[in-house]
Order: structure tokens, then sequence, then C-alpha cells
């Protein structure tokens, strides 16, 4: 059921119209009435105490010499008036002396008192006025005149008076309907009107439309050149952020093209220069070993350092060329996508890890991996790289335990390598992928810094995540997510093993 709130402004502006009109009628004819009935009342009252100051004159006589026949005559005048019901002459002791019955005979009704130091006394009931009067002579009390009246006169003047609010409210409301119509037409269309252009703009996004003038100086018109004005300047502002969006998206276009010709150009000359280095790191490499093998007797212990600290440097020189070449790789190479069990994956990279693992006590735990359609070959080098870290990181453990799985991650299936290594202090991870960022020293562990920023790269070539959580000295767990991965990775058992020297 709606509420009159919820009615519309045309509806609202009828009912309050119909309402202050049906309000003002209705207070105008209780006032007229209530007026009208008062002054009937006392005309009621004056007629009737003068028909008793008469009937008490014409009586004196008669109530000297105790003349009831001729008190009878003079209430016989009474049937002049058809609405008294009863007349009565009595005695000052209260005996009566003559009665009027208008209808019937009947006996004498009992006097009512007067109070004292009044001439009469008056009281209205239901149907009847009754009006009890005294008779003097000579200033003297000689009897009293008792009269009953019906309200038969004031019963049909109400009904009248009925009749006619009636008709006066149905006219004057109709009257204020069609005045409500003409003010609906004059004040509220406009304002309709304006609602609806509101309801096409919010609801299209259509800048274009204007509301009608209504040519008038009222406040309708100046809220509704408001209106339109906004709305002018909302397209205005429209067409500009549109305009600025495709100036934007221009730019944007442009320099991804800049950018992505300004990485390949990198990847190439990274991939030139790695390429290129090569060679004349060979050639040191082999010269520092022909200088060991034909000179090294003559070279005391300083010289003998000098030369191992040239075989170490161009050893790390030749790995972080590799690595920088395999990152050049990844940044050309577009994923070849096939179905492929990450299970057996991270199998294969625990085999390859066999010969870096000799000798120490690692607990493997190796959960269930789904088959995801990934690039074999590229995820493969994904774990490796972090599986190799995770058994770099973990040497000062005994056992070292490192783990692999899968699990769920705000609803997204995610793979993760977790261990029990030295960690790292969250406060720097976000240079964890960088190339050439390290968060721990050279000296304590070996590395070039290129590893994680490619697994980084494979990860969103297919489509993922990658990121990580650790704490200092109590390890760390590498996440990543792929784009074919389900929601919800499917488990299975994890599989313990420890490796001491070899895999089992």
């Amino acid at each position: 059921m709606l509420k009159l709130r919820d009615y519309s402004i045309t509806k609202k502006l009828t009912w309050m119209n119909m309402l202050v009109s049906g309000a003002a009628l209705l207070l105008a004819c209780a006032a007229f009435v209530v007026y009208e009935l008062t002054t009937f009342r006392a005309a009621m009252l004056r007629n009737l105490s003068t028909q008793a100051q008469i009937v008490g004159a014409n009586s004196v006589s008669a109530l000297l010499f105790h003349d009831p026949q001729a008190a009878e005559n003079t209430l016989s005048a009474l049937r002049a008036a058809p609405a008294i019901l009863f007349g009565g002459v009595y005695a000052k002791d209260g005996r009566p002396l003559a009665m009027y019955w208008r209808d019937r005979g009947g006996p004498a009704l009992p006097l009512p008192a007067i109070p004292a130091g009044q001439m009469e006394t008056h009281w209205f009931t239901d149907q009847e006025l009754i009006l009890v009067r005294s008779i003097l002579f000579q200033d003297k009390l000689t009897g009293m005149v008792y009269i009953r009246s019906d309200l038969r006169e004031m019963t049909n003047r109400l009904t009248r008076y009925a009749s006619i609010v009636a008709g006066v409210f149905l006219v004057s409301l109709f009257a204020a309907l069609l005045v409500s119509s003409i003010f609906r037409r004059i004040a509220a269309q406009p304002i309709v009107r304006l609602a609806e252009i509101a309801r096409i703009v919010s609801r299209e996004k259509k800048y274009s439309v204007r509301a009608p003038a209504t040519g008038n100086r009222d406040e309708i018109a100046v809220l509704i050149d408001a209106f339109n004005e906004m709305l002018a300047q909302i397209q205005a502002r429209d067409g500009a952020l549109e305009t600025a969006r495709v100036e934007l998206e221009e730019r944007v276009q442009q320099r991804t093209a800049e950018l992505e010709a300004m990485n390949k150009e990198l990847e190439a000359f990274t991939y030139s220069v790695a390429h290129d280095l090569r060679a004349p790191l060979r050639h040191i490499q082999g010269f520092s070993d022909a200088l060991v093998e034909d000179y090294g007797p003559r070279l005391d212990a300083a010289g003998k350092g000098i030369l191992q600290e040239i075989a170490d440097s161009t050893q790390f020189m030749g790995r972080l060329i590799g690595d920088l070449l395999a990152l050049a790789h990844v940044g050309r190479q577009e994923p070849q996508l096939q179905l492929a069990g990450l299970h057996s994956l991270a199998q294969e990279v625990l085999r390859d890890l066999k010969h870096e693992t000799d000798g120490r006590n690692i607990e493997w735990r190796v959960g269930g991996l789904p088959f995801v359609d990934c690039d074999p070959g590229l995820m493969k080098q994904v774990f490796y790289n972090l599986l190799s870290n995770a058994a770099k990181y973990t040497r000062p453990r005994n056992p070292a335990i490192i783990e692999i799985g899968s699990t769920s991650v705000n609803g997204r299936g995610a793979i993760f390598v977790r261990d029990n290594g030295v960690g790292f202090n969250m406060k720097y991870s976000d240079k964890l992928f960088g190339v050439f960022q390290r968060l721990h020293r050279r000296e304590d562990f070996e590395g070039t810094g290129v590893g994680l920023a490619t697994v980084q790269r494979i990860i969103h070539k297919h489509g993922g995540q990658i990121w990580a959580e650790a704490e200092i000295e109590k390890g760390a767990t590498f996440f990543f997510t792929l784009e074919t991965l389900e929601t919800k990775a499917p488990q299975e058992e994890t599989r313990t093993f420890a490796l001491k020297g070899e895999h089992g």
C-alpha cells in the first residue's frame, strides 16, 4: 500500500488542495451550524418566555377569583403555537388551576421549583424546552405558568442545514478539484516534466536533453533554467573527458608501443652483450688455467690467490651471463601451452638438484600438484629456481625442510614452495623480484640476483602472480598462481622423503 509521501507531486498537490478546501469548508459549516443553533435556541427561549408572560398576565384574575374556566380559555390560545406540548397555570402554593395538552388530556404535571430570587427558569432536554415563570400582581406572587415545548422545529432545521452543508461541501470539493487540475497544469506539470528528464539523464546518461521552459518567471522557471545549465556543463565536461580519454588511450598505446620497442631493444642488447662476453670470458678462463698450469710452481701464495680470485670471478661472470641470457630468452619466448603435471615437473627438478645437494640432510615434502595448461620447459625453470633457492637458504639447517604443495588463496588455486631457511625481512619484499636485487650478502649466499626476476617473468607470461611471505630465521614461502589453475587445486597426500647425498 502506497503512503502519501510515495505519491507523485500532482497527486500530492490534488490531495493537499482537497484536504485544505474540505477542512476549511467543514470548519465554516460547523461554525455556521453552531451559530444558527445557538441563535435559534435563544429565539425559541424568548418566544416561549413571551408566551408565558402573556398567559400569566391574562390569568391573574382567574387566579385571584379561582376561576379554572377562565384560565383554560387563556391557555387555549396556545393552540396557535404547534410546538407547545403542555401548558399549565398553577396557584402560588403549586396546586394546578388549569392545563392544556396539545395532543391528549391527562393529569397535571408536578410543578418544577424556581430558584430563589428568579422570575423564571428554563432548561433543554433531548427533545423539549421546559420553562416555568412566576405570575405577579402588584409585585406579589399570585401563581406560576408551566410550559413545555418540543424541539421538532430545531431538528427539522438541523436536517435542512445538514442537506445544505452536504450540497455546498460537494459542490465546493468539485470546484476545488477543477481548480487543482488548473493549478496542476500551471505549477505541477513543469515539475513532472523536469523529473522525467532527470530520470532519462540518470538512466541513459544522455546529457544532451533539456527540460522545456515554462515561459514564466517563478521559482520553477528558475529551477528549470538551473537544471538545463547544469546539464550543459555536464555535457561540456563529459565531452572534454571523452576527448581526454581518447587522447590518453592514444598516448598509452603510443607509450606502450615505445616501451615494447625499448624492451625488445634492451633484451636484444642484453642478449648480444651477454653472448659477446662469453668469448673473452672463455679466453680469460683459458689463459688463467694455462698460467696456473705452466707457471704455478713459480708463483708464491699471493700470486696463486690472485689467480684463484680471477677463476672465481670468471665462473661467477659465466653464471651471470647464463642467467641474463635465460632472462632475455624468456622475454622473447611466448609460452607453448600444453597439459602437463606439475608433480612430475617438480620430481624432475629434484633429480636435477641431486648434484647440488649431495651430502646434505634435506627432508622433501612433495604434496599433490595438479595438471595445468602451461609451457613445461618454462614451468620446470620456475620450480628449479625456487627449489634451488630453498636448498641454498636452508644450508644452515639440519635437517632442512622444503615443502611443495597446492593451496587456495582468496578462493583461487595457488602453488607454494616453503622452507625453514634463514628467511628475509618483509620490509624489503618489493625488491625481491628485481634484476640484480639481493637481500643477503654474496659472501653468505652465492647468486646473481636474476633467478627470481626470471621466475616472475615466466609466471606473468602464464597470466599468474607470484609473491612471498617470510620471517627472519623462520623460513620463507613463495606462492604463485596460473591463469589455468583451478580455483581449488586438488589435494593429495603429501609424500615425504629424506635426501642424504642422493634422492630417495
